[in-house]
């Protein structure tokens, strides 16, 4: 099936447009931009050198992908964007190409962009992740699969969001959240597990209550954060939740959020 593409659209000739798409007037496309099959591009769209995007994504308009990097150690080097399948990204959602030759910005496949997120340069998302009004996400930053982002949150750079953690509405963080969890406030701290999301993803009741004990033991045990996982390790029985969790903490660079 053909693509419906505007004449009143702006499209480079080298640009490569898969099959079923259909692109409204006054979207703007570069040169050096693959756009997959059955994608929906609204009007006042700009889709920068750089773009990789995948099938079955939709953006909105006015949105920016493959902006140019906001970042001071940028001097014009040729880098990407890669997009997955089937995003929505709704109006005025900015998204900019990593900084540096060869490096990637990355947004997984399922996930839900509202109106006026941004997503800094050198950024990896992974799937199934949603990011509310405004959500403000700095450089460097790795935001793991079914993570929740709030609307109005600000996450700094260089930090990590584990899988299926929320960030609650209007946060501001600079430590990283761990998987599984609620994480909130100012300053910002851990609010609980996450449990409505994980028992919709389907984990069972036991490996819930091995998590809260987890988490028990990292943010009210009287001990450090490596010693932590240490009694996790011998107290908490093993699943691939619990491995998680004791591989994120003990790969933080900049810390974890505390305890409330």
């Amino acid at each position: 099936m053909s693509s419906v593409i505007s004449p009143k659209a702006e499209i480079s000739p080298r640009a490569k447009i898969g099959d079923g798409c259909k692109i409204f007037p006054f979207v703007y496309i570069e040169d050096d931009v693959v756009i997959g099959d059955n994608c929906v591009i609204f009007p006042f769209v700009s889709i920068l050198n750089g773009t990789r995007m995948g099938n079955g994504n939709k953006v909105h308009q006015g949105s920016v992908l493959a902006a140019l990097p906001q970042d001071f150690n940028f001097v014009g080097e040729k880098s990407e964007l890669i997009i997955g399948n089937n995003n929505v990204i709704r109006e005025n959602v900015v998204i900019n190409r990593a900084t540096h030759r060869g490096c990637k910005t990355v947004i997984g496949s399922d996930n839900f962009l509202m109106e006026g997120a941004h997503i800094s340069h050198d950024t990896v998302v992974g799937d199934r992740c949603v990011f509310g009004y405004g959500a403000k996400i700095a450089g460097d930053c790795v935001i793991d699969t079914g993570a929740v982002i709030s609307s109005n949150v600000v996450e700094k750079a260089n930090t990590r969001v584990g899988s299926y953690a929320v960030v609650q509405a209007g946060t501001t963080f600079s430590r990283d959240v761990p998987p599984y969890i609620i994480a909130g406030g100012s300053p910002v701290g851990f609010h609980g597990v996450n449990t409505t999301i994980q028992k919709s993803a389907g984990v069972e009741e036991k490996t819930l209550k091995h998590i809260a004990n987890a988490y028990r033991l990292l943010f009210y045990g009287q001990t450090s954060v490596f010693d932590a996982c240490i009694q996790i390790e011998q107290q908490v029985p093993s699943s691939t939740e619990i491995s998680n969790i004791i591989d994120f903490v003990r790969g933080t660079e900049v810390g974890i959020i505390s305890k409330l």
